[in-house]
């Protein structure tokens, strides 16, 4: 474990002389030291030996569904945005056949003009639904503590979700606060998620096998499965998406649900997109320092502490887990002003992972080299470098909603 005494580790590493030489593993080496030859030897021996390996040391196991699930409509409005879009918001119900409960609540906008099934993205929020929507009779979520919403404001990142670029483009959108599946704070257990499987007693084991940003991926799994119970949408073709540390989380959803069929992640920079080896921008110290500094719980299993500045022990890294997406359409945003996350990590990451994406067939990343600001590719790897800082903007949005035009309406073109 590291030394919480150390000064040096609460300053980011953004010096690129001061790299370490680093060695990545190859994704397509097999353990008897065989190089794989095609997907159905990534599909049948690999992948599931390195989401193995995430699991035990990063992310955790992933939690079942519960016993039985319930979607109860809270309300409805057929004439959002000014007639453009239907609102309705949804109470998700978890249950185990013990009596033990867990619910939280979506926000969801349909477009009205279409025509069948309809495309959709699916993210989760920092605030709450109601600061998701410039509406202001969105009901209020995002509940740090019961009966206690943390961000009682409204509309706060109305920029940050565009619902309305969404609707106007032919998909549906739906979000849910991450507060409301496993709240961002330290002493939070009993009013998770994890509460359905574990007893009180239990919770101070948790971290030794599950990980928090393990139980939120949990809810976007679970959040699909209520997407796939609206016969306006197309589950088939839902867009995952997430931003800073709901990137991460987007990226490990997307691991373990393959049922998502686009996989976006901006700006997730260590432990989402970034490789931990490179040694800059953040790292993990400040992840596991970070429920002393800001009152927020560890997001990862306990094992993955021991590799504080150790990063170059690691048997893996961060590109293996973007080759888990693989052969599904991945995209990274990345951003100038944000080196906390290591933009260029993640394009080196992105090239790492297309070893996997050409196994099928799959150009993966088409760039040579790191994009200019405001420049990237669209492609089954996209990637972008947008100018600015840490956020997700519209120049973000333009570019997502882009590469799902690409690949979710590819029946329509």
């Amino acid at each position: 474990m590291f030394d919480a005494n150390e000064e040096y580790w609460r300053a980011y590493a953004t010096d690129e002389s001061q790299v370490p030489e680093y060695h990545l593993p190859d994704p397509l080496l097999l353990e008897d030291g065989r190089q794989l030859q095609n997907a159905a030897q990534w599909e049948n021996f690999q992948r599931g030996r390195i989401l193995e390996k995430l699991q035990r040391e990063e992310y955790g196991a992933i939690l079942p569904r519960a016993d039985s699930m319930r979607f109860e409509l809270l309300g409805e409005k057929t004439g959002a945005f000014e007639g453009s879009a239907t609102r309705k918001e949804i109470r998700i119900h978890n249950r185990m056949a013990d009596g033990r409960e867990h619910s939280f609540d979506m926000l969801l906008y349909i477009p009205n003009q279409r025509k069948g099934k309809v495309p959709a993205f699916l993210g989760l929020n920092f605030k709450g639904n109601h600061n998701c929507s410039d509406e202001p009779d969105v009901r209020p979520s995002g509940f740090k503590k019961p009966y206690c919403i943390n961000e009682p404001e409204r509309g706060l990142q109305v920029a940050r979700w565009s619902f309305r670029q969404a609707v106007q483009r032919g998909y549906a959108s739906a979000t849910v606060c991450y507060h409301d599946i496993h709240p961002d704070a330290t002493g939070s257990t009993g009013n998770s998620a994890f509460k359905l499987f574990f007893e009180p007693e239990q919770y101070g084991d948790i971290q030794a096998q599950y990980s928090v940003i393990g139980c939120w991926a949990w809810g976007l799994s679970r959040a699909l499965d209520c997407l796939e119970a609206e016969a306006a949408i197309d589950a088939g073709k839902v867009a995952l998406h997430g931003h800073s540390r709901l990137g991460k989380t987007s990226l490990w959803a997307g691991a373990i649900d393959r049922r998502f069929a686009l996989v976006i992640s901006n700006n997730s920079g260590c432990g989402g997109a970034t490789l931990h080896k490179r040694k800059y921008g953040e790292n993990l110290s400040q992840h596991f320092d970070a429920h002393v500094k800001w009152g927020v719980p560890p997001w990862f299993v306990r094992k993955c502490s021991e590799y504080i500045f150790r990063e170059e022990e690691m048997p893996f890294d961060q590109h293996e887990l973007l080759a888990l997406m693989a052969p599904r359409p991945l995209a990274l945003g990345t951003a100038s002003l944000d080196q906390a996350a290591d933009p260029l990590g993640e394009f080196i990451a992105a090239k790492e992972a297309s070893k996997v994406y050409r196994l099928y067939g799959s150009k993966g990343l088409e760039l040579t080299e790191m994009p200019g600001e405001n420049q990237g590719c669209i492609g089954d790897l996209s990637f972008h470098y947008r100018s600015g800082k840490h956020d997700q903007t519209e120049f973000d949005w333009q570019q997502y909603f882009n590469v799902a035009d690409k690949y979710l309406k590819r029946e329509e073109r």
